[in-house]
């Protein structure tokens, strides 16, 4: 167990190191010796983990749905929100933490990314619905919500969040994110059978 414990720490250090190098330098100009550089490790290490950089890449990604995952797995479990705060809460939750995510999230949106900023919304619309249709299911059981489809529900909210509101694809100006949001919490409601303006107490948050 020491060992695994040792070898997962390595690799998350360099992972560190990727992330930090890819978002300062831009994924095409940083590179291996880059990455063994700034850690002052041998190319055997790094190649002990990772076949390239671009599998270092993938695993920086990865570990970020991960974490996005577990965090919704404990919102969903939570007894202390409703199931339109759960909802909301989820989806939240995979807004980049701070600075550093925030610009690694930029290079993903560069031209040469564009086939993994895709492989990304793929991951995240099949990790998040399980979760998230669970909550519609806990929502249609006290009767919160209504609908025949909670999985087909979730996953047609899920990508047209995850699509509407990445800057990746479009750049909303204050305005008009100001009137997309409550939209898209209209259009929930409607999909999932909910009441109207129930969503309406959550504008304010969905938003910050």
């Amino acid at each position: 167990m020491r060992i695994v414990k040792k070898l997962e720490i390595r690799k998350n250090e360099i992972l560190d190191a990727a992330e930090k190098l890819f978002t300062a330098k831009g994924f095409e100009r940083a590179t291996v010796n880059d990455i063994l550089d700034e850690l002052g490790i041998a190319k055997g290490t790094f190649y002990h983990y990772f076949t390239s950089k671009e599998d270092a890449l993938d695993a920086i990604v990865s570990r970020r749905i991960e974490s996005g995952l577990e965090k919704a797995r404990l919102i969903a479990a939570s007894c202390d929100l409703g199931v339109h705060e759960k909802m909301l809460a989820v989806i939240m939750a995979q807004k980049p933490e701070n600075q550093v995510q925030e610009e690694f999230t930029s290079v993903l949106h560069e031209q040469e990314n564009a086939l993994l900023h895709q492989k990304i919304l793929v991951q995240c619309v099949l990790g998040l619905s399980p979760i998230l249709q669970g909550i519609a299911e806990e929502g249609i059981e006290n009767g919160s919500f209504s609908t025949l489809f909670p999985k087909e529900s979730i996953e047609i909210l899920l990508t047209s969040a995850l699509v509407l509101f990445d800057d990746g694809y479009f750049k909303w100006e204050p305005e008009e994110m100001a009137v997309k949001i409550p939209a898209f919490l209209c259009a929930m409601e409607r999909i999932l059978g909910a009441k109207a303006n129930s969503f309406a107490d959550f504008v304010q948050a969905f938003s910050t």
